[in-house]
């Protein structure tokens, strides 16, 4: 089972983002490091707060794009240890559980052209005391999605 951590200084930016953006969905991509084979932590993410509705969140590509390769820049280009690791998005109003296009979304980009041979689907709801609550789904090329556990980050 793959495992994934997210760093507490990223568990601050969601809080913060999820909170200014109050009923709207919102989202973005996640950039990670590989900790061991399947342990991944979550460094960074994007955050697309414009777009997002009250019920459906659309990334903007070419935001997304400019804060990954800020992000190789930044980690020198060492694709094998830190990469795109998925897409995150809110539910504010719903269950953290992964919708149908969600689902299908995911699925379109694992089996699509971009090469992407894995990616993990992040959403995350805010709830009292800015505690999040998140659920965690690994889509592979070519098999079924399975639940990813979250760990509680070391760093």
């Amino acid at each position: 089972m793959m495992q994934v951590e997210i760093a507490e200084n990223v568990k601050g930016k969601l809080r913060k983002a999820l909170k200014a953006a109050g009923g709207r969905e919102i989202g973005g991509v996640m950039m990670g490091e590989q900790i061991a084979p399947g342990h991944f932590r979550v460094v960074d993410l994007s955050i697309d707060s414009q777009t997002g509705g009250e019920a459906h969140f659309v990334r903007d590509s070419d935001t997304h794009n400019e804060a990954l390769n800020a992000f190789f820049h930044r980690t020198g280009h060492q694709y094998d240890r830190f990469n795109y690791l998925g897409e995150w998005h809110s539910h504010p109003r719903f269950s953290v559980t992964p919708s149908s296009q969600d689902v299908s979304s995911m699925i379109d980009l694992v089996e699509g052209e971009r090469g992407i041979e894995f990616a993990v689907l992040l959403i995350v709801r805010l709830r009292w005391w800015r505690r999040l609550t998140l659920s965690c789904t690994l889509f592979c090329r070519n098999t079924n999605h399975s639940v990813v556990e979250v760990l509680e980050s070391s760093s």
